[in-house]
């Protein structure tokens, strides 16, 4: 087990952003994105990571920016650490022996791109916000509308849609999201550009699915965020890892309740239970929490990937 990571800093590099769990640096021409062992839940950074983490979140995101390639452009560069050594010591960036080892495997060089205000989210299953908003509009005694899409009363938690919805939502600096229609995105960033988004979207859900479906796992929704780069539709940030997806296992999957998730339930779940306001400062997480969604990260990858975490073999 790597140590874990919470935060970084490259002496001599300009930090553009820091996030939720993504440390980002200007590289002038490109991006440095590090992904850290942070992780949140109900919008509140824990005090306590996982290990790894920022790794399996890296090394998916690669898997899938090189999978789906056929299907779009991506910022993808590489995530090859001796090359993003060399490039961030060119950009006047200092490093230790210990920075190294602590980048190793959590870094990737993407391309610069304009990014788009809105986030490109798929569902496949009702679930999450989806499901909350489908109650409350009484969906489960009359048909409702919701975000331009029409859906037949009496739907279960979790049950798969006819086909997949492109929902998008407002990026909210703090707080959550706001789900919106395709109509309400087109206002927001172009119609055209709101219908070739969608398409991207829907597109890249359908391989990610089939391939996950390949190997036993439902991908029930997943988030994407674009840009544009040299006039061209990028995909952006990361893919399909389980801090933007919703990963069930086929195998237990059964509609009518909330499906166990490769992501951070168990964090969420020992929250709920231990009287936590949901404000800041959250609790430090016992170690069963951590050890217990370390494994379903590098469950979810090593099942997606078809192969070991690089460094785990």
């Amino acid at each position: 087990m790597s140590a874990t990571v919470l935060s970084t800093e490259i002496p001599g590099l300009k930090k553009f952003i820091s996030g939720k769990v993504r440390d980002v640096y200007d590289l002038g021409d490109s991006l440095l994105l590090v992904a850290s062992d942070r992780i949140s839940a109900f919008d509140v950074i824990m005090p306590n990571g996982i290990p790894d983490k920022g790794r399996v979140l890296t090394q998916l995101a690669r898997f899938w920016f090189r999978t789906l390639r056929p299907i779009t452009v991506t910022h993808y560069i590489t995530c090859d650490d001796d090359f993003i050594a060399a490039r961030i010591l060119a950009a006047g960036g200092e490093l230790t022996p210990e920075l190294r080892q602590a980048l190793k495997g959590r870094a990737t060089l993407g391309i610069k791109a304009r990014a788009f205000p809105v986030e490109c989210v798929v569902r496949g299953y009702i679930a999450g916000s989806l499901w909350k908003e489908y109650c409350q509009a009484g969906g489960r005694e009359t048909g409702v509308t919701l975000h331009g899409y029409e859906f037949p009363a009496g739907l279960k938690e979790s049950d798969k849609l006819p086909t997949p919805i492109f929902t998008p939502a407002t990026k909210a600096e703090s707080g959550h999201d706001e789900n919106i229609s395709l109509a309400r995105a087109g206002e927001i960033v172009g119609v055209e550009t709101a219908r070739q988004l969608a398409e991207t979207s829907l597109a890249l859900y359908s391989a990610a699915s089939a391939l996950a479906a390949s190997r036993g796992i439902i991908l029930a929704d997943t988030k994407f965020e674009f840009g544009i780069h040299n006039g061209a539709l990028t995909l952006i940030d990361e893919a399909l890892t389980p801090d933007s997806s919703r990963f069930w296992d086929a195998a237990i999957y059964e509609p009518g309740k909330s499906q166990p998730s490769y992501d951070k339930q168990f964090v969420r779940d020992w929250l709920e239970a231990s009287g936590w306001k949901k404000e800041p400062p959250a609790p430090v997480l016992p170690e069963d929490v951590v050890a217990g969604t370390r494994a379903k990260y590098l469950e979810a990858f090593e099942r997606i990937s078809g192969a070991p975490l690089p460094g785990q073999e």
